[in-house]
């Protein structure tokens, strides 16, 4: 009986119904791939317009004939080293445009010289002064600078301590160099005559403080602390009267604005410059 029983128990079959796609399946994916090809058509046609007409025609070529065109400019039509769009130049182009930035330069630094003289020969507040400062434009810049006289004149006697005058004179070049945004130098320079305890204090260290409390003033009146390139203190190595090396216009500090194309960036004033000026007449 319980064999016939099992025999005849019910078969329970459940059908199961295709239940419905997440998410409509993949069909927001091709939805997606067109908004992105759209946002970077887009940008791309932003950023084309923008660009010079050389850059549009080298993009134009390509898509006109992308096989003959990659074959004729190189692959990397939009790299910034090869292709159409950027050439590279030729050694003569690059030293010609290096020569053009070096002439706009030195006609820039020019035309400050000139400004700055007329500056000083108007100023009422320098006077006498404004004779014992000299603008003039060499390979390595716009120097300017500041010599003494018989008297203290721009520094008090033996003192890196700046006279009245002295700081006037270095802030109204401050003020005309600043706008500029160059490098500047800085150099300090005493005659032969030594300190009586050369061991605390000489001419090495005047020489230095003097460049470097004219350093402050620039610093003060308009000239960014960044754009000091360099201070140096020559003591008396580099006299401008080689055969009166006690001369009080050995006596000077020098404020260089530095030419960027010099090929000496900073140097001071060399052999050649320096026969020329020695027999010059200082009032």
């Amino acid at each position: 009986m319980e064999a016939e029983k099992d025999d005849k128990a019910p078969v329970i079959i459940v059908k199961k119904h295709g239940a419905h796609e997440g998410h409509h399946g993949g069909a927001w994916k091709v939805a997606y791939a067109d908004f992105v090809t759209a946002m970077m058509a887009f940008f791309l046609v932003m950023w084309l317009v923008n660009q010079s007409e050389k850059v549009k025609e080298g993009v134009g070529g390509y898509f006109r004939d992308p096989v003959g065109f990659a074959d004729k400019a190189g692959s990397s039509v939009l790299e910034g080293s090869s292709g159409a769009i950027n050439p590279p130049k030729s050694a003569k182009e690059t030293e010609d445009f290096r020569k053009t930035q070096e002439k706009v330069v030195r006609e820039k630094l020019q035309a400050k010289a000139e400004e700055l003289t007329r500056a000083l020969q108007g100023d009422n507040g320098l006077g006498e002064l404004s004779k014992f400062v000299e603008v003039q434009v060499t390979d390595e810049g716009l120097r300017i600078q500041l010599t003494e006289g018989g008297d203290s004149t721009f520094f008090e006697l033996g003192s890196a301590q700046l006279s009245s005058g002295g700081i006037h004179a270095v802030s109204m070049i401050a003020s005309h160099i600043g706008p500029l945004g160059y490098k500047v130098a800085l150099e300090g320079h005493t005659d032969s005559k030594q300190y009586a305890n050369r061991s605390s204090y000489s001419n090495w260290e005047l020489s230095a403080d003097r460049a470097n409390a004219a350093r402050r003033i620039l610093e003060q009146n308009g000239v960014d602390p960044s754009k000091i390139n360099e201070v140096r203190g020559f003591a008396d190595t580099h006299p401008r009267f080689l055969n009166k090396p006690e001369d009080p216009a050995n006596r000077r500090i020098a404020i260089v604005v530095l030419n960027s194309f010099s090929k000496d960036n900073f140097a001071p004033i060399d052999m050649s410059e320096r026969d020329k000026i020695a027999g010059k007449d200082i009032p």
